[in-house]
């Protein structure tokens, strides 16, 4: 589990690639301002970010 009170603490899974169309990144889900500013957002920013990735890795299907 990703502890959002600190900012080192990244859902990064090393897979880094941002997909054109919806400009996610096919590993994390995150965009690429959100992965550049992870280490200066605010606790409840990154918890709020966190919670969406789960929902834009399902909606961008990026397994095919």
């Amino acid at each position: 589990m990703l502890d959002p009170e600190s900012p080192y603490d990244t859902p990064c899974v090393r897979i880094c690639m941002i997909d054109q169309q919806s400009k996610f990144c096919v590993g994390c889900g995150r965009t690429l301002t959100e992965i550049s500013y992870w280490t200066r957002y605010t606790p409840d920013e990154r918890r709020a970010i966190l919670e969406q990735l789960p929902a834009r890795l399902d909606l961008a299907d990026f397994k095919d």
